[in-house]
């Protein structure tokens, strides 16, 4: 189990993933010799033999393929946030319609490092992916979270499943809920949550 890192009085900053290959490599790389995982290629395209590589090239392309949190100078969070239209696995999806015409920025992973979970570093990714949208161009920003609302357990979400964040998460950032979608996650409905930023 990894060591708490309290983010109480902590400096955090969000940057972008653009000229931060290290950070991202630290937070989402493989580090295991021949270790495959997600790199966050899951909604660009799967079928790219060498993941890393692949997203080595989008951390040096302006605007680069996400945020990154930085705790006293230490990388501690991605969320991978770029226009739908990036996403190969979005564009063809038959569970995540499209709302409209609009090529909305898609918020769609969050990773947070071991030691610095449950202590809200997703709601600052969130605002640094919703700055950077906007200072990109982006109009509006959606993401397709899970839905905990009706959740009788603990409200404890599952790793895996909280990577695309929650209702709850989105909506605090002033998101509103737009549709719901045939998508699951973890069990849960997802939906289409937008905010409207330029």
């Amino acid at each position: 189990m990894a060591m708490r890192i309290p983010l109480d009085g902590a400096r955090l900053e969000t940057v972008p993933a653009f000229e931060h290959w290290d950070g991202f490599y630290e937070v989402v790389g493989v580090k295991k010799p021949g270790g495959k995982g997600c790199w966050c290629m899951s909604y660009r395209d799967t079928s790219v033999p060498d993941r890393g590589a692949y997203m080595k090239a989008e951390c040096e392309r302006d605007p680069g393929p996400g945020v990154l949190a930085y705790v006293n100078g230490a990388p501690a969070g991605w969320c991978s946030i770029a226009p739908r239209s990036t996403y190969r696995r979005l564009m063809n999806s038959r569970t995540i319609p499209f709302v409209d015409s609009e090529d909305a920025w898609s918020a769609v992973c969050f990773v947070v490092k071991p030691g610095y979970r449950g202590q809200g570093l997703m709601h600052v990714l969130l605002d640094g992916a919703v700055r950077h949208a906007r200072e990109h161009g982006a109009h509006v920003v959606e993401g397709y979270p899970i839905d905990m609302s009706g959740d009788t357990g603990e409200g404890r979400v599952d790793i895996i499943s909280g990577y695309v964040g929650t209702t709850a998460l989105f909506e605090r950032a002033g998101f509103e809920r737009t549709m719901k979608t045939t998508a699951h996650s973890g069990g849960r409905e997802r939906w289409i949550m937008r905010k409207q930023v330029g």
